[in-house]
């Protein structure tokens, strides 16, 4: 089992920056991919961002070239940079590690951080 706690959430106006911090800990041998995704209210859950095991990035196009994830490996933590934030930025976010094996994949969520952008 793999634990995830995310955190950094907040109130920021628009233009600002936020990062959001998610440690992994638990049998993290087994993850390869981590990353963000986000909800709004009675929406689905959407990409972010993601960063593998080797380092290895994909962003949704709506934050490419502002948002920016990285991880630390000695310390089993991913983390979001988020600049130039927009209303459009407003949601619960919420960290994601996958792994395991293509015929067991496991998926793993922490709870939800709110990051709200204020005009």
């Amino acid at each position: 089992q793999v634990q995830l706690v995310g955190s950094g959430g907040g109130l920021v106006q628009a233009g600002g920056s936020l990062r959001l911090s998610c440690a992994a800990s638990g049998t993290i041998s087994v993850i390869n991919t981590m990353g963000w995704y986000r909800q709004g209210p009675g929406g689905q859950r959407e990409l972010v961002a993601t960063i593998t095991n080797g380092g290895s990035t994909n962003y949704a196009d709506s934050v490419k070239g502002r948002f920016t994830i990285s991880r630390d490996n000695a310390r089993n933590t991913v983390y979001l940079q988020m600049s130039s934030l927009k209303l459009d930025d407003t949601d619960v976010y919420y960290c994601n590690a996958k792994g395991c094996s293509p015929l067991a994949p496991c998926n793993f969520w922490a709870r939800g951080t709110q990051v709200a952008v204020s005009s």
